[in-house]
């Protein structure tokens, strides 16, 4: 008893300090965010309080640069982006875990094979292919190459697999469509995966930084990830710290508000998509 309680002790020892190796960068942005700009740049020694705080660099971040555009780029974006990518991830899925085709498990075969390619080369293919067709530095070029995720079709395919198979033949003898089975019985059953890869696709799209560097040059078409480029650049400046760090603050609190709301769906998710049996 004294060894669990002793092991048990150890355990959350080494998991809270691990928390606080975690958490300091984040405290440390919000504090530096906080410190005005004379402040910051005479502590000889950074300072790990904010003696004399102010909301000055938040107001900076919304009035110096476009910040709030680039908010709104990223939020059409990631919307739009997440629905498609569950609207065909889940038709995807459904096909390989219940439809029966002729050389469905080759075809599956070489569609998870994709994950073995190289980002850069997808990358440039991406980008001749969306440059050809005259969508740079608008939001179908922003979009088209970020609606499939062969991951998360396995995940769902996974998952979907799990459902017994005596619900889809019971369906199909009660004369239901593949369709209404589809959005009737598995996503309902299926509901923390799915919740789990919107939740990941979104922080994914909120994220993105090298494909929207590379398409857009406008920026109009600016999301938060480049914009933070653009404002070190031409906003705010290199020197101004506590400013960008404002500015990261408020890009960063949406996606971490996101994740403690639905953390545990995430976890339910992607432990019944990983399990099978």
């Amino acid at each position: 008893m004294k060894k669990r309680n002793l092991t048990k002790a150890i355990t959350y020892i080494f998991l809270s300090l691990w928390a606080l190796i975690v958490l300091f960068p984040f405290y440390w942005m919000v504090i530096t965010s906080l410190k005005s700009y004379s402040a910051y740049n005479s502590e000889f020694v950074p300072s790990l309080i904010a003696r004399n705080p102010t909301l000055e660099n938040y107001v900076n971040a919304f009035t110096q640069v476009p910040l709030g555009r680039y908010l709104v780029n990223t939020l059409i974006f990631t919307v739009i982006t997440t629905v498609i990518m569950v609207i065909v991830g889940v038709l995807a899925a459904f096909a390989f875990a219940r439809l029966k085709f002729r050389g469905k498990n080759l075809v599956f075969a070489l569609f998870l094979s994709l994950m073995m390619l190289p980002n850069e080369l997808v990358v440039i293919t991406n980008y001749v292919t969306i440059t050809n067709a005259g969508l740079r530095n608008s939001f179908p070029g922003l979009i088209l190459p970020s609606v499939m995720s062969v991951f998360y079709v396995y995940l769902l395919k996974e998952n979907f697999e799990m459902v017994p198979d005596n619900l889809y033949l019971a369906a199909k003898v009660d004369g239901t469509s593949d369709m209404k089975y589809l959005l009737r019985v598995l996503v309902p059953i299926c509901r923390p995966t799915v919740i789990t890869i919107i939740i990941l696709k979104v922080i994914e799209c909120w994220n993105a930084y090298v494909w929207p560097r590379l398409i857009t040059d406008d920026p109009e078409y600016f999301l938060v990830s480049n914009g933070i480029q653009e404002l070190r650049e031409n906003g705010f400046g290199r020197e101004n710290i506590p400013a960008m760090m404002a500015a990261v603050v408020v890009i960063s609190v949406p996606l971490i508000v996101l994740f403690l709301l639905f953390r545990n769906k995430i976890m339910e998710g992607v432990l019944r998509g990983g399990t099978k049996g």
